[in-house]
């Protein structure tokens, strides 16, 4: 008999497909249409968001979290290696997080950080699987195309300055990699449609050219734009296949972008007016810039930013191997910048009303994929039961049993900490644990939607919280 030879492809092949169908639903779906139930919304905190994503699993004993410190030593048991960087002190007595993180421990005084954060197993792990159900609370597939979180408050709260977007995502490129359509499968406005998706900046330094008319084009060449897309709308054979309500979201963001043209806001997206001193505080990389271009933003009105340190298979935080050295240099990309962010806005006056969000779609460890007992397959490129090179040495395998959420304003405590994950492998939560859907009750709460909001999509309820069922955690409230 033959062995059975698995397709390591199959599980993304079968989750495009599947996503590929909701997608083309979602062009058809009719207008979502809101409860009849009333539906009590809570007094918000917070007026903005901005989510900063570590794309490709950070690891929470490397970072906010630290366990016992193991350097490496050529010969130790990998068994041993719980963190992989010493715990340093912080603006807060009873906080340490990692080395390498020092400008953001001055800062976790302004913090709550949720130590007890889990993910489900999913059973085989794909990180757009995973990142998929962070952004939108549901786990991928559904059957309708799902809303980011951003997307929810850009619908539910609508745009707090008219002309800026309410939804904007910086950093990410959609096209060129291994994931890149799954990640455009949560990266829209789902069912709710085009006008509250997301304004997506791949490269924050070049923000400028997205509210400018292409080179070459004057604006009322580009303000023509729109007359001629109706006009392919209209005399398109297919038009049957788009419902009248996605089309006429695709035509009320067009207007959106228009208006943005001519506006005084535009100035916000050119990172070219800071000053140099402004620029370096921010430090060089795309996700220090995209931090300094959320800023921007947020004080001109925009709703919900996401700033992403970009997930590309093997890149940044998908450590499978070298992860100690990947880890180092990923500190350094994010310390300044998060600090200087959490800083600026204080002084603006925003942080009050600014939520801010350090998270991921699971944390990571050094011997265990997914949770304990999974039978998630070990995607680990350096497989070694010793630490023989330094390829070896750092938390390669996927975890979801417990991660950690960094929450700044927004009307968060400051210096606290809720939840803990045990000192010893494995690292679950083992006090307080939240859920994705709580955490997002959390979120929701915080910018002044309830959990239960829901929108009737083809004759079923969709919750802005799966089934309706998450709760705060009133506990990290002020």
């Amino acid at each position: 008999m033959q062995p059975l030879q698995l397709d390591p492809e199959q599980p993304r092949r079968d989750f495009l497909k599947k996503l590929s169908a909701a997608s083309i639903a979602a062009l058809m779906a009719r207008a979502p249409r809101a409860a009849a139930e009333i539906v009590i919304q809570p007094k918000a905190t917070a007026d903005a968001c901005i989510l900063l994503w570590m794309g490709g699993g950070m690891a929470a004993p490397e970072t906010f979290d630290p366990k016992a410190y193991q350097p490496f030593v050529k010969g130790a048991p990998v068994s041993k290696m719980l963190s992989t960087f010493p715990k340093i002190d912080t603006s807060v007595d009873n906080i340490k997080i990692c080395q390498g993180l020092e400008n953001i421990a001055k800062v976790m005084d302004r913090a709550t950080l949720i130590r007890s954060a889990v993910q489900p197993d999913l059973g085989t792990i794909l990180h757009s699987r995973h990142q998929y159900h962070w952004h939108t609370g549901y786990v991928p597939p559904q059957t309708v195309a799902a809303p980011h979180i951003g997307a929810w408050m850009a619908k539910v709260l609508g745009p707090r300055n008219p002309v800026m977007p309410a939804f904007i995502n910086i950093g990410q490129r959609l096209e060129g990699h291994g994931e890149s359509e799954e990640l455009k499968a949560f990266t829209t406005g789902g069912f709710f449609g085009a006008e509250f998706g997301p304004m997506n900046l791949p490269f924050p330094g070049e923000a400028k050219l997205a509210v400018r008319p292409p080179k070459g084009m004057d604006p009322g060449r580009f303000a023509n734009r729109r007359a001629f897309f109706k006009n392919l709308i209209d005399r398109n054979p297919h038009r049957d296949l788009i419902s009248d309500y996605q089309q006429e979201s695709m035509l009320r963001s067009l207007d959106s972008a228009h208006k943005l043209l001519s506006a005084p806001e535009a100035k916000a997206f050119d990172l070219d007016l800071e000053s140099k001193e402004s620029r370096a505080a921010y430090g060089d990389s795309h996700f220090g810039q995209g931090c300094l271009l959320a800023r921007n933003l947020v004080a001109n009105g925009a709703r919900f930013v996401e700033v992403t340190t970009e997930y590309v298979p093997f890149l940044h935080w998908d450590t499978h191997a070298d992860g100690h050295a990947v880890v180092e240099r990923m500190h350094r990309e994010i310390d300044s910048p998060i600090a200087r962010l959490i800083l600026d806005l204080e002084e603006r006056n925003l942080l009050d009303r600014t939520l801010v969000i350090i998270a991921s779609e699971f944390s990571r460890d050094a011997m265990i994929e997914g949770v304990p007992g999974s039978k998630a397959q070990d995607q680990s490129n350096a497989k070694s039961d010793v630490l023989l090179e330094p390829k070896h040495y750092g938390l390669h395998r996927h975890f979801t049993g417990g991660s950690s959420v960094v929450m700044f304003g927004g009307g968060m405590k400051k210096g606290f900490v809720y939840g803990s994950t045990a000192d010893e492998r494995p690292l679950i939560a083992t006090t307080n644990p939240v859920s994705i859907s709580d955490l997002h009750a959390t979120i929701f709460t915080a910018m002044g939607i309830s959990p239960k909001t829901m929108y009737e999509v083809e004759q079923r309820p969709f919750y802005a919280t799966e089934d309706g069922k998450g709760v705060a955690v009133k506990e990290v409230f002020a």
